[in-house]
């Protein structure tokens, strides 16, 4: 791989957090240092744990503005970073440091929208920065084209309003298409 700052993006349950296990574990597997950091947000299966909704998990480092010295003690021969989207645009500088001033690739997965389809600072940082953006795709829960959007539920209805960052998963946000969330938000059809 050569050195560059990525960034993996897709909807909720695409399989991120699958993928970083993935990425990682074939990393150690060629005899790679790899750090893992996740943000101390979601901290639904615990602090400090990048967990895929099939039952895998891995240890990681809670990112805050420290990341670049942590990383420049370490001396990793890859970083990956689960949730990114949460991370705030100070911190995605300092992963493009890493990437520029200590040589080290930096692979970042997270949502490219929230529940309302508007940016997250860490990605709209990471669109503005990365130097490779790839989406992560999954199908949507209502049709046969691909999931763009994540539509937030409460009890089992579709909501629009409300803070941005509410941590969930299935029980509380369903990946869509466009189409079909325009058609849930302008009240054409109902769950």
């Amino acid at each position: 791989m050569s050195v560059q700052l990525v960034f993996r993006y897709a909807t909720m349950n695409a399989g991120k957090s699958m993928e970083i296990i993935r990425v990682a574990y074939n990393y150690r597997e060629r005899g790679k240092k790899v750090m893992l950091f996740t943000t101390a947000v979601d901290d639904r299966y615990g602090r400090g744990k990048i967990s895929s909704r099939i039952g895998l998990s891995v240890d990681a480092n809670i990112i805050d503005e420290s990341v670049y010295n942590k990383i420049k003690e370490e001396l990793p021969d890859v970083v990956i970073a689960d949730e990114s989207q949460f991370f705030s645009e100070f911190i995605i500088n300092e992963l493009a440091r890493v990437v520029d001033e200590l040589h080290i690739p930096v692979l970042c997965y997270g949502l490219r929208t929230d529940f309302q389809g508007k940016l997250f600072e860490g990605s709209k940082r990471l669109f503005e920065l990365a130097d490779k953006i790839e989406e992560i795709k999954t199908m949507c829960w209502f049709s046969d084209k691909k999931a763009t959007m994540n539509m937030r539920v409460y009890n089992g209805q579709p909501i629009f309003e409300g803070k941005q960052i509410q941590i969930g998963g299935n029980e509380s946000y369903f990946p869509v298409c466009r189409k079909i969330y325009m058609r849930f938000k302008n009240k054409k059809i109902r769950l």
